[in-house]
């Protein structure tokens, strides 16, 4: 009787479909039904899930100024240029004290990652993205990346609304918790490698603290819990070298990986709708 071989749902090596373990990462049962429906594209090809976040966050700096063109911010600073209206921001999702205090829009803390105030604002911070996601996907995997990026954005907007900062915006939250755990692994690898990691990963925690206390607007209080909240997550999740991914990683992360994308279509929904209602 001939064998057939699978990919195993958790460590994605190919593997027997006889196997009661993998003989890889250990996952039990790995060609039971309901791991593989877990088994989701986006977080077996760190490139796809790469592109996915460019393209959402492209695709809404696009919609929040096609909401709202007539107020197109096209002012000689740089830091406006190119600028969508607070009403189109607030549509699709910006947080602070407004939007949950006012109209109780606490999934607001979701989808204000996802949205920027100016070309030069999501120009920066997708290509913060495109150079902190890879290492953090190598040395922490796919599904942990995930947990990383959408709970320490999460975290830095509900202290930053804790802080009473208004109204906000903006991937940085996140980007400083990929900051933080990368700055948390390099510490707790040491070494050779660590050392240089931590070295290079302390030069951006410096840079992003002098830009945030020299450039007038910056939601300090987000970047410092996004921080916080990524050397906590670094700890509490481990990292490869030390701590496989396990499946409850992967269950965490498709959680919060359709959480996410739930609240963006309700923002998308709710902000069509108001539009619609407005003609």
């Amino acid at each position: 009787m001939q064998r057939r071989s699978i990919l195993c749902p958790n460590c994605r090596l190919l593997i027997s479909g006889d196997e009661k373990r993998c003989p890889y990462c250990g996952t039990p049962n790995p060609n039971s039904p309901w791991r593989r429906v877990f088994s989701l594209a986006l977080l077996n090809d760190p490139r796809l899930l790469l592109k996915a976040l460019f393209t959402v966050n492209i695709a809404f700096f696009i919609l929040s100024i096609l909401l709202d063109p007539m107020k197109l911010g096209l002012s000689a600073n740089p830091l406006t240029f190119f600028s969508p209206s607070s009403n189109g921001l607030f549509l699709l999702g910006a947080t602070g004290s407004i939007p949950i205090d006012r109209f109780g829009r606490w999934w607001t803390l979701i989808t204000a990652s996802y949205l920027h105030g100016g070309i030069l604002h999501i120009f920066f911070n997708m290509m913060a993205l495109r150079q902190l996601a890879p290492f953090v996907t190598r040395e922490f995997g796919i599904s942990r990346f995930v947990i990383v990026y959408a709970l320490t954005g999460i975290a830095g907007f509900y202290v930053s609304y804790l802080a009473g900062v208004a109204f906000t915006i903006g991937a940085s939250a996140s980007l400083c918790g990929l900051i933080g755990a990368a700055l948390y692994y390099g510490k707790s690898r040491g070494g050779p490698y660590g050392q240089a990691v931590y070295r290079q990963v302390m030069g951006w925690v410096v840079g992003l603290i002098l830009f945030g206390f020299l450039v007038p607007g910056i939601n300090n209080w987000a970047h410092g819990g996004g921080l916080i909240g990524g050397i906590a997550a670094g700890f509490l999740l481990g990292y490869e070298d030390r701590k496989r991914e396990e499946s409850y990683h992967r269950i965490a992360a498709i959680v919060l990986l359709l959480c996410t994308a739930a609240a963006l279509l309700w923002a998308v929904v709710q902000a069509l709708v108001v539009i619609f209602r407005s003609f």
